[in-house]
């Protein structure tokens, strides 16, 4: 049987490429959106059969331990994990309202320990298992107006290495994606003229980009504990 996927924040923007990518491997994959509706249609876009979309919001612990039995019951077990699932709520700190502090950093960096958490019971009974997490350069280097994204982002960074010990002997690597600015629905609202001026390459990343970078860290069988820049050079003018 093909290896099982499941991709959080699956039915948009980078996570919607990456689920497109794994399936044109031929693996099936389950998309997990907070939207059912959406997760369909991603699904239905997908080359292949036996795709599955799934609801839960990430930043809920009894919904992500209810959507992963669900997964496994009617999927299998599984063979790669990717936490595509983020928000934004950006504001000068002294503006911003504890609320969203909290929502961004449930979402981003306590919901993919929720989802790590729910499939690594799965992932132990599979061969050559991983586990994919979206950073951001941000998380890297800072960057004015978003404290509490970096710090999600950032977090994650020591999450993807400490659980990357833990888990080695058993063979499931785990890596650390951290793309700069990228064509998603997050910077629709930035000029990229202006941005651009700031990254080497001259240009926005695609999705198509970022899902290519994240098929090599689920597929590089030496590779487990590692920080991927994917930003244009971005960092190097920072």
């Amino acid at each position: 049987m093909s290896r099982l996927a499941v991709v959080c924040g699956g039915s948009r923007g980078i996570g919607e490429v990456v689920s497109r990518l794994l399936a044109e491997r031929g693996c099936r994959v389950a998309v997990v959106s907070r939207n059912q509706e959406a997760a369909q249609a991603a699904v239905a876009s997908l080359h292949g059969a036996d795709h599955q979309a799934f609801s839960c919001d990430v930043s809920k612990e009894q919904q992500v331990q209810e959507t992963f039995e669900r997964i496994q019951k009617t999927c299998g077990n599984i063979s790669y994990l990717v936490n595509s699932a983020g928000i934004n709520r950006d504001a000068l700190l002294l503006r911003m309202r504890p609320e969203d502090m909290v929502a961004v950093l449930h979402t981003n960096l306590l919901g993919s320990m929720l989802t790590c958490r729910a499939a690594l019971r799965s992932m132990l009974r599979t061969q050559g298992a991983a586990i994919v997490n979206i950073g951001s350069v941000v998380g890297l280097k800072g960057n004015a107006g978003q404290c509490a994204y970096s710090a999600s982002k950032a977090g994650l960074e020591g999450f993807t290495r400490s659980l990357a010990k833990e888990v080695a002997s058993r063979n499931i690597r785990v890596n650390l994606l951290a793309p700069g600015f990228i064509h998603t629905d997050m910077t629709a609202g930035l000029r990229e003229e202006a941005g651009a001026r700031s990254i080497p390459l001259g240009r926005f990343g695609t999705p198509e980009e970022i899902a290519q970078a994240a098929l090599f860290l689920l597929e590089a069988s030496y590779v487990t504990g590692q920080v991927l820049v994917v930003d244009g050079g971005l960092q190097l003018a920072m």
